[in-house]
């Protein structure tokens, strides 16, 4: 399909658009239109997130809605930006950042819609403001994956391609993938108004994040009724928990900066990201980061020296040193308490009755046991997710043999799993095992079937885009139809190199 010949046309969408980040001022955007994107097609849609816009799903067919979302024509209502920001990446300030390639179309039903890959704004640099398809689709279906594995994320409404051609490592096809969230701010943007000594700004942006997203903080006593040291701990605890559940699920993000951080909690910006296969703390899955800053096991320090930064940007507001130290020293804790109480679900463990006495030392010995598994999951290099539902089937069937067949160091396996089943024998073989099978995913968006499905889509064939986003809305069903998507990767899929060009 062409682009639209008529550039006045507008498009009607039925949404009632809100643009509440339009009216901060241009101090904190630069107003433009997506840039047209020709002959475009669809390649992956969610009904869910149209439900979430209160889209009528119909629309997701038409012919105008696709061609709006290419930027082919603007939508009644919108009032499309690139928003500015700063950030630190790989540790060391880069200075002024911002959409270089996404444009914030507005608010509807409460949630900002933004289209990534829309063309140049003032804040491409050197780039082109473009996406390609392959990062689209793992953009799409990994906002998708994450929200059905329940853990706080942007979300993706659809992905629209084109044949028109794009360079990165090689020439490719571009893409726009339309995302979806309560708000895209990020750590970056204060940053970015404290690093220029913009103070009006940076307490207008704050009193709008806490207006908005943290209404407690302008009345909570938490912190000295502190509103802007209380907004550092809503975020600071908000990171913990999320960061726990990408550990716990074994997520890798890739690229951790601080213009990648919501000021929500929300996993953001999936570029170089990896599901684990082999269990693999010191895992690095983008492969510019040579130094290995965001491994995997590092994960939970970057984002607690992430806060850091913030906790400065917000310190000409918080204005008490010791204040700022005493939210952010919550990041621990929660994180700890957060992953502890995520991966004693994994294994089906609740806490018995008795004393506190008791309960404390139940977590205690909860604690090594699984600091134990982990260090034999990585001393064998056991698949992590097919680990995970061997133990849910297990502890249903009272059958381990499965699990034990993943350990080359066997006896250390029998030798873990004796204690495993006298911490379990305290359990309802009942309630841990249902309480496993809703904890332990039996599919992930794995890179090989990312990659497979993104090789059929530049041959236009989006079955496979449509079959792996069906399987992660709903990651916890069996879906026997699918058991191939369940099974060990290829040994090619070792092999596959994810960037930030990804």
């Amino acid at each position: 399909m062409n682009a639209v010949s008529e550039p006045f046309q507008i498009h009607h969408t039925g949404l009632a658009w809100n643009n509440q980040f339009h009216r901060l001022g241009p101090d904190f955007y630069t107003p433009l239109a997506p840039q047209a994107l020709p002959q475009p097609y669809w390649v992956g849609r969610s009904l869910a997130v149209a439900d979430l816009l209160g889209l009528p799903q119909d629309q997701l067919q038409s012919d105008s809605l696709l061609n709006a979302l290419a930027g082919n024509q603007p939508i009644s209502g919108t009032q499309p930006l690139a928003s500015v920001y700063s950030g630190h990446q790989f540790g060391h300030w880069a200075g002024q950042l911002g959409d270089g390639r996404a444009c914030l179309l507005g608010e509807a039903n409460g949630f900002e819609v933004q289209l990534k890959g829309s063309g140049l704004t003032p804040y491409s640099r050197m780039g082109d403001g473009r996406a390609v398809l392959r990062s689209s689709i793992r953009e799409f279906l990994c906002s998708e994956a994450m929200h059905g594995l329940g853990i706080p994320t942007t979300r993706a409404l659809c992905v629209v391609g084109s044949d028109e051609e794009v360079a990165r490592e090689h020439l490719e096809t571009a893409a726009v993938v339309t995302r979806v969230a309560p708000s895209f701010i990020r750590f970056g943007h204060f940053e970015h108004f404290a690093a220029r000594n913009q103070l009006a700004q940076l307490t207008t942006l704050a009193n709008y994040v806490i207006e908005r997203y943290y209404p407690a903080c302008q009345t909570a006593s938490t912190l000295d009724a502190n509103r802007y040291a209380n907004l550092l701990l809503e975020v600071t605890e908000r990171t913990a928990v999320m960061v726990a559940h990408w550990q716990a699920v074994g997520f890798c993000h890739g690229v951790m900066n601080t213009d990648n951080m919501s000021i929500l909690g929300l996993t953001i910006d999936f570029g170089p990201f990896q599901f684990l296969d082999a269990y693999d703390p010191d895992h690095i899955c983008n492969h510019t980061d040579r130094g290995g800053r965001y491994a995997f096991a590092r994960q939970p320090d970057i984002a607690h020296w992430n806060l850091y930064a913030l906790a400065q940007a917000l310190m000409p507001l918080i204005e008490d040193q010791a204040l700022a130290l005493q939210a952010l020293d919550t990041f621990k804790p929660v994180f700890e308490r957060r992953w502890q109480q995520l991966m004693r679900a994994k294994l089906g463990l609740t806490e018995a009755a008795g004393t506190a006495f008791d309960q404390t030392s139940q977590r205690e010995q909860d604690h090594t046991l699984i600091a134990d598994l982990l260090k034999l999951l990585a001393q064998d290099r056991v698949d992590y997710p097919i680990f995970w539902r061997r133990l849910s089937h297990g502890v249903a069937n009272q059958n381990f043999a499965p699990v034990r067949d993943l350990f080359l160091d066997r006896p250390a396996f029998d030798a873990w799993h004796m204690r495993y089943a006298e911490r379990l024998s305290t359990v309802a073989p009942h309630q841990a095992a249902t309480l496993m099978r809703k904890t332990n995913p039996k599919y992930v968006l794995r890179n090989y079937l990312g990659e497979l499905a993104i090789e059929a889509a530049k041959a236009k064939d989006f079955s496979g885009v449509a079959s792996l986003l069906t399987l992660l809305e709903q990651p916890f069903d069996e879906h026997p139809e699918h058991e191939t998507k369940a099974a060990f990767p290829p040994d090619w899929a070792s092999q596959i190199e994810i960037s930030c060009s990804s």
